[in-house]
């Protein structure tokens, strides 16, 4: 892995597309984990605006000392970076108060996960239409194009994604060459959507390099029943969130109405 030269190939794409559309720089959500920690650092080493915020929601305190270490950090290497913070915790409190809340609870928690990134999303486009900034989208390819394991117009909702093509075990290599803290780098990963400590391997049951060999394996046109015990198992995990997930994907399903009929 050329990691200096992919890391500048970003930095020039993500600068170029910035400029071409004219905005003035990136606004990024930082989670205190490591894609976004990366992505904030590659939106910062364009010399353009970048505005980091930090959007918690009943967040684990790990999450949030992390986040505020990496920005602290940056602040210092990047005098074109800023930041804020809008604590949402009020927000979805009072978002529940008007919602129906009865069904089987694990459904109930998922659909409240979910909304929690919604409402991020929706912080980063506020803050991205005040001061002409482009909402930089922090997943990795495993996560984007494996897995889906993001929220549908949550997180998943960006203007433009500098590291999608990178699987998680090269954002690692990526973080330790721009300098993401130490604490980020040794994190179990972890999207921070239920207020606790959980991490992405708890919630899929299976870890990022078992995840990525999986998503190798699918490429290669091999089905679970090529494989026996712990990698029959990570297959068959990663082709049920893959098929669960395809509609986050592909693009929406456009109902095209027969030119005779209209």
């Amino acid at each position: 892995m050329q990691t200096e030269k992919i890391v500048n190939h970003i930095v020039d794409w993500l600068k170029s597309y910035a400029t071409n559309a004219k905005v003035n720089g990136f606004v990024v959500g930082i989670s205190g984990g490591i894609d976004s920690a990366v992505t904030s650092t590659l939106c910062a080493m364009t010399g353009m605006d970048v505005l980091c915020i930090e959007m918690p929601i009943h967040q684990a305190e790990s999450h949030v000392s992390r986040a505020q270490e990496h920005i602290l950090q940056l602040k210092k290497r990047f005098n074109n970076v800023r930041d804020t913070r809008a604590d949402l915790t009020p927000v979805f409190e009072e978002f529940k108060t008007e919602v129906n809340l009865d069904g089987e609870q694990a459904i109930v928690d998922m659909a409240l996960a979910n909304t929690r990134a919604r409402l991020r999303m929706t912080t980063l486009y506020y803050y991205a239409g005040l001061q002409k900034l482009l909402v930089a989208g922090t997943g990795n390819k495993v996560e984007d194009f494996g897995v889906g394991f993001y929220t549908k117009y949550g997180d998943g909702g960006v203007d433009l994604s500098p590291i999608a093509d990178l699987l998680k075990s090269e954002v690692y290599h990526i973080g330790e060459f721009v300098q993401v803290p130490e604490s980020i780098m040794k994190a179990a990963p972890s999207d921070g959507l239920f207020g606790d400590a959980r991490s992405d391997e708890d919630q899929i049951g299976a870890s990022y390099p078992e995840l990525e060999w999986a998503m190798k394996m699918d490429d290669e046109g091999k089905t679970a029943n090529d494989f026996t015990g712990r990698k029959q198992e990570v297959f068959t995990i990663y082709k049920r969130f893959n098929n669960a997930n395809k509609h986050k994907m592909i693009p929406i399903p456009i109902c095209e109405v027969p030119t005779n009929l209209k």
